[in-house]
């Protein structure tokens, strides 16, 4: 058991030290190379999601099942969530009936900060509004560190909508911890130089910002945002920010890509990059399940030991 980890809850990346972070990069190591056990037999994980997913719940749902805990079948929408019952009221009801482990994405930023100490089961965070994804960015970093080993002194860049992105800002608090430089690119409605109190770079020069990097990760750009007005329109922010072959040749020989999902594909990337060789993007997916597998069991190591700072 990693010495590194006594938390019950993992809500975001922003308060936990470096130290924390690669517990948890260590311990999903530990699962890719290693035949499951069923760590979590006898635990019930429930996933609370107001908000569409494809690769955070199949993947959280296979770590789930892979660690052996069962998975409870539950769905917001037919729910008493949806009569108005509170999300702690819910989470309580279900924590009478068994649920040790509360999967929760939300639309709402923040949402989680005053109800995970009101519960006893585990509270993992699967993106809430424009806070936090935080085991998104864990498997962003797996990624990378299976690539480089050490992140200090490697430059990442963040490309696209980073102004609505909950992945943007994990990534940027993990980065930092562990010693990458981190750029926020593209256009100023969607990257405001106020970000920089953040401790990143900022730049609105794509063929600047690729300059020496090492990694970049391209950002969906969210459609709805064009009924918004931050961008004129798709056509003129794949011209001015697109990820092409061309300006990935501006990146060191050996950078790679990497995509939170879903695509756009013609829009903020290039299929010829996304299915290219330096897209990592597909090994993001596979380490998304030993991310979480790392985080669920760690939490449920603190849960059973009565840890349950932060």
């Amino acid at each position: 058991m990693t010495k590194d980890w006594g938390l019950k809850d993992l809500l975001g990346l922003e308060r936990l030290g470096a130290a924390e972070i690669e517990a948890i990069l260590d311990e999903a190591a530990f699962f890719k190379k290693s035949p499951p056990k069923p760590l979590l037999a006898g635990r019930l994980a429930a996933f609370l999601f107001a908000e569409p997913s494809t690769r955070t719940r199949s993947s959280f749902e296979a770590a789930a099942l892979r660690l052996g805990a069962e998975v409870l079948g539950f769905s917001t929408a037919g729910s008493s969530l949806a009569k108005g019952e509170t999300l702690l009221d819910t989470m309580l009801n279900l924590q009478a009936v068994g649920v040790t482990h509360f999967i929760v994405r939300h639309e709402r930023s923040g949402v989680l900060e005053p109800l995970a100490p009101k519960v006893a089961a585990c509270v993992v965070n699967a993106g809430d509004g424009r806070h936090e994804h935080p085991t998104q960015a864990l498997l962003d970093l797996l990624t990378l560190r299976e690539r480089w080993g050490s992140f200090r002194g490697r430059k990442v860049v963040i490309l696209g909508d980073v102004l609505h992105s909950r992945v943007a800002r994990s990534n940027l608090f993990a980065l930092k911890k562990l010693g990458a430089r981190v750029t926020f690119c593209g256009p100023t409605p969607l990257v405001p130089d106020a970000f920089a109190e953040l401790g990143a770079r900022v730049e609105h020069d794509v063929e600047k910002a690729l300059d020496g990097a090492d990694a970049v990760n391209v950002l969906r750009l969210q459609l709805e945002r064009m009924e918004q007005g931050f961008v004129p329109s798709l056509a003129d922010y794949a011209l001015a920010y697109r990820l092409t072959p061309e300006r990935l040749e501006r990146m060191k020989p050996d950078a790679v890509v990497l995509h939170p999902g879903p695509m756009n594909r013609g829009v903020e990337i290039d299929s010829e990059v996304a299915d290219g060789p330096r897209s990592v993007i597909l090994e993001q997916v596979a380490n998304g399940v030993f991310a979480r597998m790392a985080v669920l069991a760690l939490c449920d190591r603190a849960r059973t030991a009565g840890r349950t700072r932060g």
